[in-house]
């Protein structure tokens, strides 16, 4: 099938994401630097992987050990093998094609949520709905489930999630799970193990957790000939090599993870002492971000603008914030000082 034509179509650029420092220094254009970026989920303590060889600059990547890569990952994620696995620059680029794997049909996507998946699924066609309750999912023929959630840390139960992609596999339809911030979540609750009943495509992403976004790695998990069909329109060679080779060296390091893992827990329980001194209190999260709900969220937003620090707000939700995690102590008592700068602030506006 020939997915060019429902890719094809226009849909509104999304830009409401975290990351981007040159927007930061164009709202807050007098604020020191450098900036602390804590809008992103990503791990500020990145995997500090070897010197690549020459060859993996210099020559096209090998299907073999591409292959390699894929069973890796399996293993890594839970999935049956590397048949069911496929790797792409990032698991922005499958978004749009796994929405492609169906007709256009109506789609819903468990809200509020990352924005692109609704986005992509727009560009493949479909009527996009952003639902909040659960059970409407069962109505759609491609749903979208974020989980752990981005931006507030929710999970959905493994069970409800395999009842939910045996109702749509009976009816021809599909569920995606994006697993992106698993490596930090309850992975009991993770159903890449499940891709090969059907009804279910899986994406894991590697730069969150590894803290190597710009390598541009991730992958979906699905039965073979679903994974087949996405490695055949990503085409040949779409992992660069530099990529794939510092993608094997991080997953094999199991003992990084599992140091990574106990880190990042006690660091995000550091921000949550911190929070709680400020008066904040933690709506949700992982442990790569924490998610607040507070009627001065704007203001706060501002406060720590105009001190370098950017954190993610969101459109539509001026009561909610996003804070990813301080890599350093100095890091963390540059946020101290402009929570306390706030809190001064509002006890001074209120006397």
């Amino acid at each position: 099938m020939d997915i060019r034509p429902r890719l094809s179509g226009t849909a509104k650029a999304v830009t409401d994401h975290g990351g981007s420092l040159v927007r930061a220094a164009a709202l807050f254009p007098g604020a020191p630097t450098p900036w602390l970026d804590l809008s992103t989920g990503i791990n500020p303590h990145s995997y500090p992987f070897p010197p690549l060889p020459a060859t993996a600059y210099a020559r096209l990547p090998e299907e073999a050990r591409l292959a390699e890569l894929a069973a890796l990952a399996a293993r890594v994620y839970g999935a049956p093998d590397g048949a069911h696995l496929v790797a792409a620059p990032g698991t922005q680029v499958l978004l749009p094609l796994v929405a492609a794997l169906l007709p256009a049909g109506p789609a819903m996507v468990l809200a509020p949520t990352y924005a692109e998946h609704a986005r992509a699924a727009a560009l493949a066609g479909h009527a996009v709905e952003e639902v909040e309750d659960f059970e409407r999912l069962f109505e759609a023929r491609l749903a979208v489930v974020v989980n752990p959630n981005n931006p507030d840390g929710r999970v959905i139960p493994r069970d409800r999630l395999l009842a939910l992609a045996a109702h749509l596999h009976g009816r021809g339809g599909l569920l995606v799970v994006d697993e992106a911030f698993m490596d930090v979540g309850p992975r009991a609750e993770s159903v890449a193990g499940d891709v090969g009943a059907g009804g279910l495509v899986v994406l894991r992403s590697f730069g969150k957790f590894f803290g190597l976004a710009g390598v541009r790695l991730g992958f979906a998990a699905a039965m073979p000939a679903i994974a087949a069909r996405l490695s055949g329109w990503l085409g040949p060679w779409a992992v660069a090599g530099p990529a794939l080779e510092i993608g094997m060296t991080a997953l094999a390091d199991t003992a990084w993870q599992e140091t990574m893992r106990k880190r990042l827990a006690a660091e995000a329980a550091r921000l949550d002492r911190t929070l709680a001194a400020q008066g904040l209190a933690v709506s949700g999260g992982t442990d790569l971000f924490r998610f607040l709900r507070l009627p001065a969220a704007s203001g706060l937003f501002e406060t720590l603008g105009r001190h370098g620090i950017l954190v993610r707000s969101f459109a539509g939700r001026p009561d909610c914030l996003r804070l990813g995690l301080p890599g350093s102590d100095a890091d963390h008592a540059r946020l101290e000082h402009a929570f306390q700068t706030w809190r001064a602030a509002g006890a001074a506006g209120s006397a």
